[in-house]
């Protein structure tokens, strides 16, 4: 992943998540991994209809949740539902930057 994006990505997860600014600069994709599945095992434990609001609002596909939720994912919960997020936040940082919309010219300001 571009530095930019995982930039982007870990920012939009921080914001998304409620969680504070990572102390470094800059975290490596394993570092982001373990700071939001720590986050994703609290929501599980105390806060699950806001962890799967916010799943529904971040566009994470609903059948793949379930799938890391069941007793017979391959991997913990809260680490499931954590590359889910990363990957889904990857793409939205992806996009963001593909597809950025430009400032209007000033010749367009005119009309």
């Amino acid at each position: 992943m571009e530095s930019e994006d995982l930039k982007t990505t870990a920012e939009l997860i921080t914001h998304d998540f409620e969680m504070p600014e990572p102390a470094e600069e800059m975290v490596s994709e394993a570092q982001l991994l373990e700071m939001l599945s720590e986050r994703i095992a609290d929501l599980i434990e105390h806060r699950m209809e806001f962890l799967l609001s916010l799943m529904y609002r971040l566009d994470v596909n609903e059948r793949k949740v379930h799938a890391a939720l069941s007793p017979l994912a391959p991997e913990p919960p809260h680490i499931g539902i954590a590359r889910l997020v990363i990957e889904r936040q990857k793409q939205r940082a992806f996009t963001k930057r593909h597809y950025q919309q430009h400032p209007l010219s000033d010749e367009m300001e005119e009309w």
